[in-house]
């Protein structure tokens, strides 16, 4: 069965980050029947995160999720030209190869349109490292095309909002695809 789980890397909420994920995560719903979890990193255990704390007690459902998992999409605002600090405590609580044989798609947000390289330079490297080979393009919003309503819903501009809406179709393919060829894989041995 395929799975995605969602990896918000905000340490406020809310957020346009979590907004934009949350978004995205209704667009894949309606797209296709891919059950999705989204598991908020600023919900961890502060002192698990900061100490280093492998076997966190806390951290086996996130673990769990992300090895079932077919698809991760993991979002971001960038901070200083760098993912959140929070987001990298994560990251480096993972086994080595965590991201191994899964579609990931990093989506970040920022103020200005200036950091926009700060995800090929910072996030995707980390990324790698966990073992994701096949990460796509990344969707990146500067906070002014994201408008949290009062209902909590989210509007973006056309422009962010097509861009989204192109790469989650490109992302359920990938993840559907990458899923088939497992499958014939197993069959086939």
């Amino acid at each position: 069965m395929t799975n995605i789980l969602a990896i918000a890397g905000s340490p406020s909420h809310p957020s346009r980050t979590y907004a934009i994920l949350e978004y995205a995560v209704q667009i894949l719903s309606q797209q296709k029947d891919l059950p999705t979890n989204i598991i908020s990193v600023r919900d961890l255990p502060a002192e698990d995160l900061a100490y280093g704390r492998y076997d966190s007690a806390a951290l086996q459902q996130p673990k769990a999720l992300l090895e079932k998992a077919s698809g991760v999409i993991i979002a971001t605002p960038i901070y200083k030209a760098a993912y959140t600090g929070v987001l990298k405590a994560f990251l480096d609580l993972l086994p080595q190869k965590a991201l191994a044989g899964k579609v990931v798609l990093p989506i970040a947000t920022g103020g200005t349109i200036a950091h926009l390289l700060s995800v090929e330079y910072a996030l995707k490297p980390v990324l790698s490292e966990l073992g994701a080979r096949h990460i796509l393009s990344t969707v990146y919003a500067v906070d002014k095309q994201i408008q949290i309503q009062p209902d909590g819903s989210v509007q973006l501009d056309e422009e962010i909002n097509q861009r989204l809406q192109d790469i989650l179709k490109e992302f359920a393919l990938a993840v559907n695809h990458s899923q088939n060829a497992a499958k014939e894989f197993v069959h086939a041995g």
